[in-house]
Order: C-alpha cells, then structure tokens, then sequence
C-alpha cells in the first residue's frame, strides 16, 4: 500500500503527534492528500517544551488544527515508580487521553508515526498502540526512518534532521522513583547543552551525578566548556562525568 492509498481508506483522521521526524511527515502527508486532519498532542512532564514549541510551529506551517492536551503522568504509581515496563503504561495512558479527545471531536481513526525501521519487539509502547487498534501508516506503507528524513527534506520541513530525541523519564534509571524535581533538573540542563551547539546527546542520572553521553566529534566541545558547564550542571547534581564511550 502507498500513503495516497491509504488516506483514500482513512478521509478523516487524528494524528498523535510528538513533533518528532515521523509525525511530522505523517501530518504533511495527510494534508497532501486532501484527508480532514487534526493533531493530537499530549503534554505532561516527560516532555520538554522546546517539543510542543515545534508542534505548534509545524501546524502552524501547515494549516493543520491542533489540540493539546496535559495529563498527570506522575499521579499514576505504575509510571513514577518507573518499572521495566513503564513505557507501556505511559504510551497507554497517553493514546487512551487521545482517543477520547479524537471522538469527541468525531475523529474515529486514529494514527501514529511508527514506521518500519522501528523494531516492535524492542518498544513495549507499541503493545499499547495495538491494543487500542491506532494504525501505523508509515509502517503498513514500508517508509523507513532513512527514507522520511528524505522525503521530508523534499517538503520542506524543518523537522527533518531532527534527532531522535526519547522522553526526559528515559534519563532516570529503572527503578529509582520518578519525580518532577528529577525532570526539571533534565530540562533544564540539556536545554543548557543545546544552547551550545550541542546536538543528539543525552544528560543521564546516575544517583546523585549527572552523566553526559555524546557523539565522539562533541566531546572537544564539552572540554572546550568544561568550566560553564561544571558551573551550570552542579546547580542541580553533584558530580558531573563524561561518558568517553559516546553515543553511537
């Protein structure tokens, strides 16, 4: 099947839309081809605002309706006691939050970004997706991140290079007890990074201590900014360690 296709089936649908590479697209095309679009997106304290930010500038670009709704994700004990399986109850509790709002709205299709590089067995998020029956399009169609990024580039949109970038509640380690101080401190020390020039790397907890993990051609750019970086992130951690492994 091909996207046009597709949106020939499914005329009217709601997107669940992150901002990220693969949303992006799949709301660029659903306007493409002529479908009744709206945007869904869910704002809670596992998102840092620069996401909702490019939400609202995408849909903007692209005349597509957009609905943002808050949930309390750290009021649930299943997710802020941060099990193996926390992304499920997450991404659960999440597309529940959109599919009632979509209906409400008199959308009954619902979709999200997965696409066909992503590796089901390895996201439990995804059992939540199959189970409350939102299609994947990217995916049914066979589009790969690699191939989104192109096609994307060709629109126009400035998503996407956009890295990949995974929840603030990916940076605590399983087990240990996810607090809205903990986020904060994330947010506030990667949007920090960012403002340097630094791109796709993670500010992960270790205990007390902040490990920063970039790519192998960043870290002159850490040592470069040691001391302002020293000085910012200790506001928040008491250690501050590289990770000489870099990121991949």
């Amino acid at each position: 099947m091909k996207l046009n296709e597709f949106f020939i089936e499914h005329p009217k649908v709601a997107v669940a839309f992150s901002s990220g590479v693969d949303s992006s697209y799949l709301l660029y095309t659903a306007k493409q081809y002529g479908a009744e679009v709206r945007a869904y997106y869910v704002k809670s304290a596992f998102q840092p605002q620069f996401e909702l930010n490019d939400a609202l500038r995408l849909v903007d670009e692209l005349s597509i309706p957009i609905r943002v709704l808050t949930i309390d994700v750290l009021s649930l004990e299943k997710i802020a006691n941060n099990p193996a399986d926390r992304c499920y109850y997450c991404k659960r509790i999440i597309f529940e939050t959109i599919v009632k709002a979509a209906a409400e709205d008199g959308f009954s299709v619902l979709l999200d970004g997965t696409n066909a590089s992503d590796d089901a067995g390895d996201r439990p998020g995804m059992q939540a997706i199959r189970e409350l029956s939102v299609l994947s399009p990217l995916r049914e169609c066979g589009l790969t991140k690699a191939r989104i990024r192109q096609l994307s580039k060709e629109a126009g949109l400035f998503t996407w290079d956009k890295p990949a970038y995974a929840c603030l509640a990916t940076r605590i380690p399983t087990g240990e007890t996810i607090t809205a101080e903990k986020l904060r401190a994330t947010e506030a020390v990667e949007d920090f990074l960012f403002s340097l020039g630094l791109k796709d790397f993670r500010v992960r907890r270790l205990g007390e201590s902040a490990k920063i993990q970039v790519h192998a051609e960043q870290i002159g750019k850490i040592i470069e900014n040691r001391e302002i970086i020293l000085a910012e992130l200790k506001k928040y951690y008491s250690a501050v360690l590289l990770d000489m492994e870099v990121r991949k």
